[in-house]
Parts: structure tokens; sequence; C-alpha cells
């Protein structure tokens, strides 16, 4: 009987985890919580839209000054033209759009239009765990797993 609840629990787990799509985190480091450290108690993730989907985190840095940004690629592509054309796994720098305001006559030097305000834009991208865009280097998946087979063997052990 323990055997069969084991053999369907870790058949459940294997049918379920793929069909939750990349899990991330969103939020900008102006709200509580969100910048550095990251406080991943208070932010409750979301499932990426597409199915090729990566985390990405973005670094904005001006005079001291700094922004990060967690989101998936898929939100940050409609409204982000500095996206780097590489989303491997890892950090790089943010592209620079030569077309960007370019035929724009703006006499209102508050308004960015060509997106020069930031000093340096650094992208960092992952894609091989859920919630891999908090910055640190435990992952909270692979305890939720730790976790799960120690009670499965616990429940089978006694």
């Amino acid at each position: 009987m323990k055997k069969n609840i084991l053999e369907i629990s870790v058949f459940m787990l294997l049918l379920a985890y793929p069909a939750t799509g990349l899990l991330c985190y969103q939020c900008i480091s102006t709200h509580p919580g969100c910048g550095t450290p990251f406080q991943w108690i208070w932010y409750s993730s979301i499932s990426c839209p597409e199915d090729n989907d990566v985390c990405v985190k973005i670094i904005e840095k001006k005079e001291g000054q700094e922004i990060i940004t967690r989101d998936c690629l898929s939100s940050v592509k409609g409204i982000r033209t500095d996206i780097p054309a590489d989303h491997y796994e890892g950090c790089r720098p943010g592209t620079v759009d030569v077309k960007l305001a370019n035929y724009v006559n703006n006499s209102i030097k508050e308004i960015d239009i060509s997106r020069s305000y930031y000093e340096s834009v650094t992208f960092c991208f992952c894609y091989f765990d859920h919630w891999c865009n908090d910055g640190s280097q435990l992952q909270i998946s692979y305890v939720i797993i730790l976790a799960l087979i120690s009670f499965v063997l616990k429940m089978n052990y006694f």
C-alpha cells in the first residue's frame, strides 16, 4: 500500500511539474523587499505566458542609484528596446538602439525618449529553475523537492 502511494505521488509530481510553465518573481526594487537583499517571502510568483520563456532581472544604475526589475522576458519585450539578442543563462549589458528618438524634436529634457538616463543597464537571464531571478544561490524548488522526498521516505519507514 505504501509503495503504491509513493509511486502515485511521484507520478503526479512528474505530471504536474512541467504543466505550470516557468515561475518567475515580478517586482521592482522600489517595492519593499524587492531590492538587495531580495525578500522572496513577500512576493508571489507568476507563471510566464510563453512556452520558451526566460526569467529576467534588469539592473539599471546611475550615480549610486540602482533600480532592479524582476519579470518574465515576454512581459518586458513590449516595452524595452535595449534587450540583448543573446537570452542564454547569465548577465550581459543592454544594447543601444540607435534609431530610438532619432526623428523626435523634443524640447522637454525630463522626458527620456532616447532611454539614455541610466549609465549602465544589465540584463540577467535564467531559465533552468523556477524563481531563478531572485539573485540568491539557494533555489527554493530544491528545498521543496528535498522536503517531499524526506516526507515520502519517512512515510515508508513508519
